[in-house]
C-alpha cells in the first residue's frame, strides 16, 4: 500500500469503525510505528466522528496502564472557511487483535484477558472516566497484552449522554433509558462481554428487548446462566456475570476492584478443577479461601 496520511508511510489496513479507518503506519523521520485513525467528513452529520476523535484524545493522551491504549497527537485539517474536513489520531500501535476475532481457547485465558481488561477500566475509573462501550471489538488481544481500546463515547463518571450511545448487545440500562452513568455502566458492558465470551451467545440487554417486542421489560431471572448455557463454567464465575449484567446497577459489584477479585477466585476455581488430584496448586490460600473456592465450584 503506497500512499501517505500527513507525513506517515501508511503499511497496512487494521480496521474500520463508526465513520474511521484505522492504519499501521510508519514515521519515516522516527522509524516509530504507531497506529493512525482517519475520519473524512463527507456528511454535515459526520462532526460527531470528529467530536469523538477529540475527545478520546483528551482522554487517552493521559494514560499510562499497560490494558489502555495511549493516543500521542490528534491533527484536524480545515478549509480556509474554518470548516472541518478531516481528522486523524495517533496511536499507541498493538499487536494484537480484537476478542471478536480472535476469541479465548479456554476458559482460564477468558478469565485471564477479563482480569486485564478490567483493571484498565478500574484505572479509568480512578481519574474519574467511565468507558461507555466495553464489547468483544473494543478489546485486544495478543502475546499476553490486552489493551482496551476506543475512547470515543467515554466520559466522567454522572455524565448524562444527549442521546443513547452504545452497542445494542452490550448495553446497560441506564444507558438507554440516558440517565447518568458510571463504573457500575461499565461493570454492566464487561459483564455482557464476558457472558458472550463465556457462552457464544448474547444476553439480552434493555435495548434488544425493546425492539423485539411489544414491552420493554427486562426481567434478570429470565436470562440463562452462562453456567445453564456452558456447564464447564464455574458457578464462582458464572454468579459474577449475573451479578455484572444484572438490570439494576445497586444491584452490580460495588465497584470494579470487586470483579478483579472474584475473577481471580474463579481463575483458582478453575486451576482447581483442571490440576490432578495429587498436585497441590492451592497452597497460597489460606482454609477460609479455600472453603469459597469448593463452594463456588
Amino acid at each position: 500500500m503506497a500512499q501517505k496520511l500527513l507525513h506517515y508511510d501508511v503499511l497496512e489496513r487494521l480496521g474500520q469503525g463508526a465513520g474511521s479507518v484505522i492504519y499501521r503506519v510508519l514515521d519515516p523521520t522516527t522509524g516509530q510505528y504507531y497506529a493512525l485513525k482517519h475520519v473524512v467528513r463527507n456528511d454535515p452529520k459526520d462532526i460527531r466522528f470528529v467530536e469523538q476523535m477529540e475527545a478520546e484524545f483528551a482522554l487517552s493522551r493521559q494514560f499510562v496502564h499497560p490494558n489502555l491504549r495511549r493516543s500521542y497527537d490528534l491533527k484536524i485539517n480545515r478549509t480556509m472557511l474554518v470548516k472541518v474536513t478531516e481528522a486523524f489520531l495517533l496511536m499507541e500501535l498493538v499487536d494484537g487483535r480484537p476478542l471478536d476475532e480472535q476469541p479465548p481457547t479456554d476458559l482460564v485465558q477468558t478469565v485471564d484477558i477479563f482480569i486485564k481488561a478490567a483493571q484498565g477500566l478500574q484505572a479509568m475509573h480512578s481519574m474519574g472516566y467511565v468507558h461507555c462501550d466495553i464489547k468483544p471489538n473494543n478489546i485486544l488481544v495478543g502475546n499476553g497484552l490486552v489493551k482496551v481500546i476506543d475512547f470515543g463515547q467515554s466520559c466522567q463518571i454522572g455524565t448524562v449522554k444527549e442521546r443513547i450511545q452504545g452497542t445494542p448487545d452490550y448495553i446497560a440500562p441506564e444507558q438507554v433509558k440516558r440517565k447518568p452513568v458510571s463504573h457500575k455502566t461499565d461493570i454492566y458492558n464487561l459483564g455482557a462481554t464476558l457472558y458472550w465470551a463465556t457462552t457464544g451467545r448474547n444476553s439480552p440487554t434493555l435495548y434488544t428487548v425493546q425492539q423485539s417486542s411489544s414491552h420493554s421489560f427486562l426481567v434478570d431471572t429470565e436470562i440463562p446462566t452462562p453456567r445453564q448455557l456452558n456447564p464447564n463454567v464455574p458457578l464462582a464465575l458464572s454468579n459474577l456475570i449475573m451479578e455484572c449484567i444484572a438490570n439494576r446497577p445497586e444491584k452490580r459489584p460495588a465497584g470494579m476492584d470487586q470483579v478483579i477479585q472474584r475473577l481471580e477466585l474463579s481463575r483458582l476455581v478453575l486451576l482447581k478443577q483442571m490440576a490432578p488430584p495429587d498436585q497441590p496448586v492451592m497452597e497460597q490460600l489460606s482454609e477460609e479461601e479455600l472453603k469459597e473456592l469448593d463452594e463456588n465450584r
